[in-house]
């Protein structure tokens, strides 16, 4: 099961692939909410008034079931995919790139296109500020306030965050714990009785 993926922290500066005269500005963005795309598009119409094409994917979560590209335009499966191929290829998720072209006067083609879209996309995204993130799943535990040393000692020892504590005479912790650990880690906080877990 995939625990972790990469994604990017900042805006990338925007990069220029040219090919046979045509113009490609590939930006990369952060991105975690379909609500934010229209902006975004709209910020780059703003930039390039000339460019005919606003190409695009983005990719959100975890998992490999949410994204969408758009080919703007431009012959189906020209643009949008290339894009997303390159989103796919380093792994990365809640991420958007726009390629914004502007037509330099000589056709490419649509194997033309496939590789400039593709390679400006490459370059947006290999120049950005990439981090990975970690796939938790919380877990619940559960135990009475005389064990809360001995369950900080398990946390700080195994670098589970904190994502809620409830500390009384009955307290109850949630933490993440990356998703290949969560079974081995429910049967060693179980076996600390009478200290609880459940995911």
């Amino acid at each position: 099961m995939k625990d972790r993926y990469k994604t990017i922290v900042v805006k990338t500066a925007e990069i220029l692939y040219k090919e046979r005269g045509s113009k490609f500005y590939a930006t990369a963005f952060p991105f975690t909410d379909e609500a934010q795309l229209g902006e975004l598009i709209q910020s780059l119409r703003n930039t390039h008034p000339k460019a005919g094409h606003h190409c695009y994917a983005w990719k959100l979560g975890p998992t490999d079931d949410l994204y969408r590209s758009n080919d703007d335009g431009e012959p189906n499966h020209s643009a949008g995919d290339p894009i997303l191929s390159q989103i796919n290829a380093l792994e990365m998720s809640d991420v958007l790139v726009v390629v914004s072209r502007i037509f330099g006067g000589t056709k490419l083609g649509v194997g033309g296109l496939i590789q400039a879209y593709r390679e400006a996309a490459s370059l947006a995204l290999n120049q950005a500020q990439i981090v990975e993130r970690i796939i938790t799943n919380d877990i619940v535990i559960s135990f009475e306030y005389p064990q809360i040393s001995q369950v900080m000692r398990f946390i700080d020892e195994n670098a589970l965050s904190i994502k809620n504590q409830e500390l009384t005479e009955t307290c109850k912790i949630t933490v993440g714990v990356p998703l290949n650990q969560v079974e081995q880690t429910l049967e060693q906080l179980n076996a600390m009785y009478p200290i609880t877990a459940k995911s």
